[in-house]
């Protein structure tokens, strides 16, 4: 059975939280041991509201074990992790404020979705009506009485989503939402997200692929081996390797003059009468080339290649192990039970 997209509606608030507690998430200095391993290692970091951050790293980078720490589910051993200004145990009515997703599979096979959440709605002191919300917003109203266990993995994610949006928090913390997703399910989570930090919300949502949320994210964190090794815009993370564009020309020298004075001044002649102009448009280069009468033979535009990019700043996680294997490897860790804030071990108060 399909799954229609559907607009979110009445069921997110349109307005932004107000400034006091405004579901800004602040890491600072944090670190994790495990025994004598250090998993996460002087980690800072913000995400703001009105904005989707992605937390970015291979596997095994010190990831989940940071958003972990934001929700209270393990003590770090160093630094803080907080939400509004205090540790998640601290927020009154955290389901309220806080909805996450680490885990897509936390559900019970024979219980049908409809079922599954008005167990949490019930939990919460919500509403039945809620639980029909969220599947309407999620995409599943049509198949709210099927059993979860009948399930695809894309229809597990958006069940996971709709449990962690039923308090209507001002935050979503997503770990590797779109594992498993088609290209029409990628397509229908970016346009989700990025509706709902129009309303003012925060989104912090962790990939080990840049490329999966390149174009949703506003602000990129990336962490290698515990530690991290960026953070800033999208447009940052370029650094030297940014757009440009390639042209073959009768006069490079003239036309490369022209460029100049207008402000394009990233150019380098190459052989052939080739220029690398960083910084333009082909739209740009190809009206001053009319300009100055110079004629084009050719010409592309050379995106920046973020993914080459993000391999340079995450090189030593793919560097041959010593003899022994990594000093600094995560531990094996106890399987724990499956996820999705909405919690209620953590004590809803």
């Amino acid at each position: 059975m399909s799954i229609v997209e559907q607009q979110p509606t009445t069921a997110l608030r349109s307005e932004p939280p107000s400034r006091s507690d405004d579901g800004r998430l602040v890491v600072r200095n944090l670190a994790k041991r495990f025994r004598s391993v250090e998993a996460v290692r002087d980690i800072s970091f913000t995400a703001e509201p009105g904005q989707v951050t992605g937390f970015i790293g291979p596997n095994g980078a010190g990831k989940t074990t940071t958003l972990r720490s934001l929700l209270g589910l393990i003590t770090p051993t160093g630094g803080t992790a907080t939400v509004n200004g205090v540790p998640y145990r601290e927020l009154v009515q955290p389901t309220r404020v806080v909805g996450a997703v680490l885990d897509s599979n936390g559900f019970h096979r024979s219980r049908k979705a409809r079922a599954h959440l008005r167990i949490y709605t019930a939990a919460m002191g919500l509403p039945d009506r809620r639980a029909d919300e969220v599947l309407e917003l999620v995409g599943l109203a049509s198949v709210a009485n099927r059993k979860a266990g009948g399930f695809s993995l894309g229809m597990r994610q958006r069940l996971a989503l709709a449990t962690a949006l039923l308090g209507d928090p001002q935050v979503l913390i997503l770990d590797e939402p779109g594992s498993g997703l088609d290209p029409e399910g990628l397509a229908w989570l970016r346009g989700f997200l990025r509706r709902y930090v129009a309303t003012g919300r925060t989104v912090l949502v962790s990939s080990h692929q840049l490329a999966e949320i390149a174009q949703t994210v506003d602000r990129v964190v990336i962490v290698s081996k515990g530690r991290q090794v960026f953070e800033g815009r999208m447009d940052e993370l370029a650094g030297d390797n940014r757009d440009r564009v390639r042209v073959q020309c009768s006069d490079a020298d003239r036309l490369a003059g022209l460029l100049a004075r207008n402000g394009l001044r990233e150019v380098t002649v190459l052989p052939e009468n080739w220029l690398s102009i960083v910084g333009a448009t082909v739209t740009q280069v190809g009206d001053l080339a009319r300009t100055a009468e110079v004629s084009v033979y050719g010409m592309h535009r050379e995106p920046a290649d973020l993914e080459r990019r993000f391999l340079q700043l995450t090189e030593s996680e793919y560097l041959p192990e010593a003899p022994g294997g990594p000093p600094d490897a995560p531990p094996a860790q106890p399987v724990q039970p499956a996820q999705s804030v909405p919690t209620t071990q953590e004590g809803d108060r």
